[in-house]
């Protein structure tokens, strides 16, 4: 077992289950602060952590608090990150001054990653992760969730690359990075709102079983490298592949009139989208945390086991 870093936060409930070798599965929080209005926000943090014990598992939600790396959060914090429009959104370059400064910041994919492992946290769940930007070829604009998979040791479940990315540059990118790259029970590689990208899965897995045993083996083998799941949106829930590709191409539209670019992209996009699909995206955005959230646990159990 990883002894936890002494400068980390835990909850109790998250440092009982990692000193027993129970399941523990890590949660961001720049979804809750930056990448859903309120109070939706924080009805989907709670609910994503309920679905994680029903499911075997321990969540344990990642902040900095008043400039402590928090590894697990209760109800009012999860609400502070919620409504406090102060919080910063903190990728690892930004935890030291955060932490100087002794201030709030929501975790992004590659923060969250870093302190899990920091933790000994081996699975994280989240929506869709970060990767190469459209136009990136020019602007040079890569998110660094791909450089922390490329020497971070954690499985991250999602539901593969925002679609508001160049999917192809991202897998291309995760590729030379040496970060196998898995998709649940598909042959193609899912677009976050919707299950086809036009993109091969590069390894398909079926179930929990098979995903911890490639992460085991990673692990044996000494890879420092993170394990990429893209889990399939359930098809119920999805936006067809046509009909959210206009829609993005809208949403890049109007940041690019309003000069919006770096770190306030992301979340900027994903808004601008629910206002056009009149909520429709963040219903399906909410719908694949869930699932993700169940395979999250789900693998967690089986790597504990």
């Amino acid at each position: 077992m990883t002894t936890p870093h002494p400068s980390l936060l835990l909850a109790d409930e998250v440092a009982e289950a990692l000193a027993a070798g129970r399941p523990v599965v890590a949660l961001e929080s720049t979804i809750i602060s930056h990448g859903m209005p309120y109070p939706a926000n924080v009805a989907m943090a709670i609910e994503v952590e309920e679905i994680i014990r029903e499911h075997g598992a321990v969540p344990a939600t990642i902040a900095v608090l008043h400039g402590r790396p928090c590894i697990g959060l209760d109800r009012d914090q999860l609400e502070l990150l919620a409504r406090d429009e102060h919080v910063t959104k903190v990728s690892v370059r930004d935890l030291p001054y955060v932490l100087a400064r002794a201030e709030h910041g929501a975790t992004t994919v590659a923060a969250t990653m870093r302190l899990a492992a920091l933790a000994g946290i081996e699975v994280f769940v989240t929506g869709g992760l970060g990767g190469v930007h459209r136009g990136a070829q020019q602007t040079f604009d890569i998110s660094a969730d791909l450089t922390e998979l490329g020497q971070t040791p954690v499985t991250v479940i999602s539901a593969g690359v925002k679609s508001i990315l160049d999917i192809g540059l991202t897998l291309e990118t995760l590729e030379t990075l040496g970060v196998p790259v898995l998709v649940e029970g598909s042959a193609e590689f899912p677009s976050f709102f919707s299950r086809s990208s036009g993109h091969a899965a590069p390894m398909r897995v079926d179930g929990a079983a098979e995903i911890a045993a490639v992460a085991r083996a990673a692990r044996t083998l000494g890879l420092t490298s993170g394990v990429v799941v893209a889990n399939p949106i359930p098809a119920e829930d999805e936006i067809p592949v046509e009909e959210i590709g206009s829609i993005i191409d809208q949403a890049l539209a109007d940041m690019d009139q309003l000069g919006i670019h770096g770190k306030e992209a992301t979340p900027y996009l994903l808004g601008r989208i629910v206002e056009i699909t009149g909520g429709e995206s963040l219903t399906a955005n909410i719908a694949l945390v869930r699932h993700n959230a169940r395979l999250g646990a789900a693998v967690a159990r089986e790597l504990a086991g």
